[in-house]
């Protein structure tokens, strides 16, 4: 019930790790050349139809953070476009890369949300003006759940001459997403949560137009156009995805996320979403019929596929929770957080719900007093 943080392992991981553990044994450095150095952007292409890119499209690198600082790493912020705009909901690790960016020149202005499930998209529209270079932004935010309206920012951004970074970490995997159909300037995610993937490996598209373009000053070996010449000096970039590329990829978590990426796609987010939705208004509709407190939109078409409910004692129930082996996590301003996926059944959504209800009346939480931890 942990989807939104940790997809399920699937089964043909044991089998993929097996194939790179061969691969390495058998074949030694020759696997280079026989498979493993196309596989940052090849892999790629089991991403794109879940995200509406093109084969070619998406380069694949260690964690989100990172394909975010690969994106600024293409601007110069010393100039008077040098503002970046964002939520005060997107997740803190992107929030502490911008904000670092002050001391390479950016100003960064972060409009506060009204509420612990959404921001006023009016506001954060009015601030996105002349003056913007970057607009981060998440598909779905972490906390709530929230679908954001991302076509309303992408076309006000591109009206005064920004550029949109797309954060589909929590959305592709459980909505359908296009990011060409968008307009997106750039994509980012990873495949650990909804894509069954595993840690290590996030991905990165850049609009068409703009590939060949920009030139990442976060750069390396792989995305020379000539890497094995070991040439010295400046580099001379590819014009194609390697060009977003730098050091030697993780071919390991490469091999491993390989196995969900092939069920995602063979059951269609159409499939996934259509559950999902069940899934979800059912615990919605349980937790309000419990009487406690829910930090997600109740209109599912404003809702991707986590709940976050915060009933009485969120922390301590969900520790209690993970102890009678139901995984779910828990977030401050969210509470504990549900994210069944196509794999879940309904009725262990409403075992979840019984669970939390019985470990309120009996007092079970009260053993995990002492191990708050969060502010």
């Amino acid at each position: 019930m942990i989807s939104n943080s940790l997809g399920a392992m699937p089964r043909g991981v044991y089998d993929a790790m097996r194939a790179y553990a061969d691969s390495w044994a058998e074949r030694g450095v020759r696997a280079w050349e026989e498979g493993w150095w196309e596989m940052a952007v090849g892999v790629g292409d089991q991403i794109a139809p879940l995200i509406g890119a093109k084969p070619g499209e998406i380069s694949l690198h260690q964690n989100v953070t990172l394909t975010q600082a690969i994106i600024s790493s293409c601007f110069d912020f010393r100039g008077p476009r040098n503002k970046i705009v964002m939520v005060d909901l997107e997740f803190p690790s992107i929030q502490y890369f911008y904000h670092e960016q002050r001391r390479h020149g950016a100003h960064v202005e972060v409009i506060p949300a009204e509420d612990s499930i959404r921001f006023n998209l009016e506001k954060f529209l009015a601030a996105i003006d002349d003056t913007t270079l970057l607009v981060p932004i998440s598909l779905v935010l972490f906390r709530s759940s929230y679908i954001v309206n991302a076509r309303a920012i992408i076309e006000r951004a591109h009206r005064v001459g920004a550029h949109v970074i797309l954060d589909a970490f929590q959305a592709a995997g459980t909505i359908p997403v296009d990011v060409r159909s968008l307009g997106a300037d750039f994509a980012v995610g990873g495949v650990l949560k909804w894509l069954c993937g595993g840690p290590g490996v996030a991905y990165l598209y850049v609009r068409e137009d703009l590939r060949a373009k920009l030139k990442p000053s976060l750069t390396g070996w792989i995305a020379h156009r000539r890497p094995f010449a070991f040439e010295t000096g400046a580099i001379e970039p590819r014009e194609d995805s390697y060009r977003y590329l730098n050091g030697t990829p993780h071919i390991p978590a490469l091999f491993a996320c390989r196995p969900g990426l092939e069920i995602l796609n063979e059951i269609g987010i159409s499939a996934i979403r259509e559950k999902s939705i069940r899934m979800t208004t059912r615990l919605l509709e349980g937790a309000k019929s419990r009487g406690w407190k829910i930090n997600t939109p109740e209109n599912p078409a404003e809702r991707a596929g986590t709940v976050s409910i915060e009933c009485p004692h969120a922390y301590e129930v969900c520790r209690e929770l993970l102890a009678r082996e139901i995984l779910v996590d828990y977030r401050p301003r969210a509470g504990v957080r549900l994210s069944p996926h196509f794999y879940n059944r309904e009725d262990e959504c409403d075992f979840a719900l019984t669970q939390m209800e019985e470990i309120l009346k009996a007092g079970a939480w009260e053993k995990h007093a002492a191990a708050v931890t969060h502010a």
